[in-house]
């Protein structure tokens, strides 16, 4: 015969692993040092945002750390407040550059509902002009904020970076274009932004990466907005990375040049 369970119980431990992302998707999260912790953000509609927030493994009393911001890709959409930071592989990915340990920072990243964006524009576009801003860049932007306010994290309000892939590339291209100040550099990978609208990122320190055999999101997406941040006055990096897909992200993160270039940024006075 079967033990009763106190249906109560059922549901506690349903909401629990559902908040969480499930019991084995905690344990990933969790891998070494400190944790991806799961939250949820909540604005005052009520729109809320699932997003994971992860501290450098050890904080010096007195030291400020960068802010990494990441803009997952369509895979990563849902609501189990896991899949933004599983996509493409990005905690191995961030583990194997050293994040955290030996590049110590903090670390944001939300999640999209499933069947909507970072920026309302489809992916097979060749040009685009900047939309309505969507509830979950929106809804991003006031994480950060929050998170940059909180007297308790030691973050730096200088080196913050924003990095996306894909759907996060072109959110990457969004979230720099809305809000240029707020970020000291960005890498903005096989995305697409508004070319009419560069002038106010043509200072910012941005490094697009992009493959030329990409056949979800045309390369012509980045080299466009290359050109035109340099007609602008910018001197902006750029990887074609040859006879590569839609993965750019894989040799972009392997990139130690990429991460030291980064991490070197800090915001510049306008």
């Amino acid at each position: 015969p079967h033990a009763m369970t106190n249906p109560l119980l059922l549901l506690f431990l349903s909401l629990s692993l559902s908040l969480s992302g499930g019991g084995y998707a905690e344990s990933k999260a969790r891998g070494q040092g400190a944790p991806y912790l799961p939250r949820v953000w909540k604005d005052a509609g009520g729109d809320t945002l699932n997003y994971r927030f992860r501290e450098p493994d050890k904080i010096e009393k007195g030291k400020r750390y960068p802010l990494v911001v990441f803009y997952h890709g369509a895979g990563g959409r849902g609501s189990d407040n896991f899949g933004q930071i599983r996509d493409a592989g990005a905690m191995e990915a961030f583990a194997g550059a050293g994040l955290f340990a030996g590049r110590p920072c903090y670390f944001l990243a939300g999640q999209v509902p499933k069947g909507k964006l970072w920026v309302d524009v489809a992916w097979s576009s060749l040009a685009h002009e900047l939309p309505k801003i969507s509830d979950s860049m929106r809804l991003m932007f006031e994480v950060i904020d929050a998170h940059m306010a909180n007297g308790n994290l030691q973050i730096d309000p200088d080196r913050v970076y924003a990095m996306g892939l894909s759907m996060g590339g072109y959110g990457t291209w969004d979230a720099i274009q809305r809000r240029p100040g707020l970020f000291a550099a960005a890498v903005p990978i096989c995305g697409g932004g508004d070319k009419s609208r560069v002038r106010n990122i043509a200072s910012l320190p941005i490094w697009a990466w992009h493959g030329d055999r990409d056949k979800v999101i045309r390369i012509s997406r980045s080299t466009d907005m290359i050109a035109a941040i340099k007609a602008a006055g910018g001197a902006p990096r750029f990887t074609e990375l040859k006879g590569v897909g839609h993965n750019a992200w894989s040799a972009c993160w392997k990139s130690q040049e990429m991460w030291d270039w980064l991490f070197a940024q800090k915001r510049r006075a306008n």
